[in-house]
């Protein structure tokens, strides 16, 4: 027993420094990101705090008569969003914006705990933390100034505790559906059998009660399907960069915000649009194919079908706003919390997305409006690090669970058929 104290507390003197440096760097960069949207230090480019201030704290004058915003067609979101912008309530001795920051703070904590304490485990990793303190710092001020970091949260708790639990799971999953659609994604992996049973008959229960909730208490709980239907193609997606080339041969189209985004409006935008429902369409049945196909569940399996499937989903949507790469960052961490993850690349990639994104939004967003040729190579430079992250991510996660065992397997049948042909025929082959 003394041996083994000794060696827990060996062990747990390696990891203490890790713990230490890791919180000591996420209290820097947090404090930093903190000071930035309170507005202590500016940071260049627009202010990006306004969906706060403006559009968020609008919603929530709304959401307290209990209703939601029906004539704002720029709520395009799920029923369960509703929690997110009135959380700031939870603390009423402060501004809205002032609470909502505080509390965004706070789910990045518990991801930043969520992350270690997983990590510490057998067959785990710290590189997951390591990924989560940097992504959100790359990401900068715009990590703190949208809901989609409590999403996040939602969705690494969901995953991290999925392997063990899966209704918890699939509970989180329904809720984060809910807030923000994309953690519905998070199912795509669970392991065939109970676990799938188990979390996905969760999920849906979880997501219908939800719904039937808001339906009945609070009028216009799915007016977010109309409005999230009208939008068009985003300066900061994949397709956009056609616009942002035409642009310099006489294309005649505008910028213009609409329906809450910066959108291109023009000849021809539909027609991408259309083309980036069809990729994602495309996406889609990848999925499923994988999923059917899949013959061995490792138990990164999970988290690395997340991570993929929300990659596929992101690079091909008709809007890649900069809040987007937190999902993408708290998945990669998610993933790599696990020793044998093979989304290491993957990960490292989107890293380099969050940072080339705080370039691209806000630092040289007007020049990105403008179609300049910084905007449109920093731009260019962002989707280009994406596409490759989801094309590797895919590739990876199909040769874990489809290619390598389906070779394991065949291995054996061969080897079983040249030593029956050799009994048979003992005698060596004529040269």
């Amino acid at each position: 027993m003394a041996g083994a104290s000794g060696s827990e507390s060996a062990s747990g003197g390696r990891r203490l420094p890790v713990a230490v440096w890791t919180l000591a760097v996420w209290i820097l960069t947090r404090t930093a990101l903190m000071l930035c949207v309170l507005k202590v230090v500016a940071f260049p480019g627009p202010d990006v705090t306004t969906d706060v201030s403006g559009i968020y704290q609008g919603w929530y004058e709304v959401l307290k008569t209990g209703t939601f915003p029906l004539d704002d067609v720029t709520w395009q979101y799920p029923p369960a969003a509703a929690l997110a912008v009135l959380s700031p309530a939870l603390l009423p001795f402060l501004g809205y914006a002032s609470a909502f920051f505080v509390i965004a703070l706070l789910c990045d904590a518990l991801v930043l705990a969520l992350l270690l304490y997983a990590g510490g485990r057998p067959g785990k990793s710290q590189r997951g933390t390591w990924v989560w303190v940097a992504g959100v710092a790359l990401l900068g001020p715009t990590a703190y100034a949208r809901y989609d970091l409590m999403v996040t949260a939602v969705a690494v708790a969901a995953l991290l505790a999925g392997a063990r639990h899966p209704r918890i799971l699939g509970a989180l999953a329904g809720l984060g559906a809910l807030l923000k659609v994309w953690p519905l994604l998070l199912l795509s992996g669970t392991p065939r059998g109970r676990a799938t049973r188990r979390s996905w008959t969760t999920a849906a229960v979880m997501a219908a009660v939800l719904t039937l909730l808001f339906f009945s208490s609070m009028p216009g709980a799915l007016a977010f399907l109309t409005f999230q239907r009208e939008r068009g193609t985003e300066v900061e997606s994949l397709g956009a960069l056609a616009f942002h080339v035409a642009r310099h041969f006489g294309w005649h189209g505008q910028v213009q915000l609409n329906y809450g985004s910066v959108e291109f409006l023009g000849p021809y935008v539909s027609l991408v649009s259309t083309l980036a429902l069809a990729l994602t369409a495309l996406a889609l049945c990848w999925l499923v194919l994988w999923r059917l196909l899949a013959m061995k569940f490792a138990p990164s399996t999970p988290c690395d079908a997340a991570f993929t499937a929300v990659l596929l989903f992101t690079t091909t949507s008709r809007v890649i706003s900069p809040q987007y790469l937190v999902w993408l960052v708290g998945l990669a961490a998610a993933a790599l919390a696990f020793r044998r993850s093979r989304m290491a690349l993957p990960g490292w990639l989107v890293l380099a997305a969050t940072g080339v994104t705080l370039l691209e939004f806000p630092v040289w967003f007007a020049h990105v409006v403008a179609s300049d040729p910084l905007g449109v190579a920093v731009l260019a430079v962002r989707n280009g690090l994406l596409v490759a992250a989801t094309l590797t991510a895919c590739r990876r996660l199909w040769r874990q669970t489809v290619t390598e065992p389906r070779r394991r397997k065949l291995l054996p049948a061969q080897s079983t058929r040249d030593n029956a042909l050799l009994a048979s025929d003992p005698s060596p082959p004529h040269r």
